[in-house]
């Protein structure tokens, strides 16, 4: 037969995805995101980070880190700490790495490091893949935010899986938290006020002192959001924290500190200063 072959044919190579680069606090960080099909990072990826003392030392993890934008925002205003990105999805992971080569991101990009591992997986698979115990001296969480039975899920199954949390809900999150912090070390999450309950039985049997933030879409309107930071280890009593006001009364414009925090990376301390139990100077 004629120009028979034993070769077999090679599929196409598929195009890569498409992605936009997305700027933060006002240029001092670059993150490279899909354009669809996954959960785009944006204002809580942020207000996360600046959850941080900006003084801070030692390393903070960012546990499902996306394409990496709070961990990112943290090295960009964090200056002596170093971060870890754990994510799983490896659409994610390529542009994270892909982020880190920006001139952009040049000032933090040795103190970031990546790795590929599921936080839902057990803590020896974890460990495996360089998430072990003791690693981080902070942690950042930005879990999906609706169980299975509420929210709109997406179509999109990457995107759903950022929005839509799997079985045993926080509980994996706040286990795999515990699991890579040292004793004494806090874990920060941001997540629906309706779901604070839920958090904070997921918490109860490793973490204490809980700092709760209400996080208010404008005065006198409801809390949407909740920031939620405690201590491994800690017996410290619960606190209620004044609130955040994100929008001003009328109009989409942020609140003079929102938009400190957004576009300097001012500390979120420096705009309520309870926060951290008020014993940090403004950063």
């Amino acid at each position: 037969m004629t120009g028979a072959t034993d070769v077999a044919p090679q599929p196409i190579a598929a195009d890569p995805p498409a992605v936009t680069i997305d700027a933060f606090l006002g240029g001092k960080v670059e993150a490279v995101q899909p354009a669809t099909g996954h959960h785009r990072s944006g204002l809580e990826a942020v207000l996360l980070a600046a959850a941080l003392d900006s003084r801070i030392t030692g390393t903070v993890v960012d546990l499902g880190a996306g394409a990496g934008v709070a961990g990112f925002c943290a090295a960009a205003r964090c200056k002596r700490a170093k971060v870890v990105l754990v994510e799983r999805d490896a659409d994610l992971i390529e542009c994270a790495r892909a982020a880190l080569a920006r001139p952009a991101n040049e000032a933090f990009a040795d103190r970031v490091r990546i790795i590929a591992a599921d936080i839902s997986a057990p803590q020896a698979t974890r460990a495996e893949a360089g998430a072990g115990r003791d690693l981080a001296d902070h942690v950042l969480l930005n879990p999906p935010f609706y169980e299975r039975a509420g929210g709109t899920r997406s179509p999109a199954k990457a995107r759903a899986s950022a929005h839509v949390l799997a079985p045993g809900g926080l509980d994996p999150w706040l286990r795999a938290a515990a699991s890579v912090l040292k004793f004494g070390g806090d874990v920060t999450v941001i997540f629906r006020a309706d779901g604070l309950a839920d958090l904070l039985s997921a918490s109860a049997r490793r973490f204490g002192g809980a700092e709760i933030m209400p996080m208010l879409p404008r005065p006198e309107q409801p809390a949407h959001r909740i920031l939620v930071r405690a201590v491994k280890g800690s017996r410290a009593a619960l606190r209620i924290l004044p609130p955040l006001v994100l929008h001003r009364e009328d109009g989409s414009a942020f609140t003079p500190g929102v938009d400190a925090m957004l576009r300097e990376g001012r500390a979120l301390s420096s705009v309520n200063r309870a926060w951290h139990g008020g014993r940090a100077r403004p950063s």
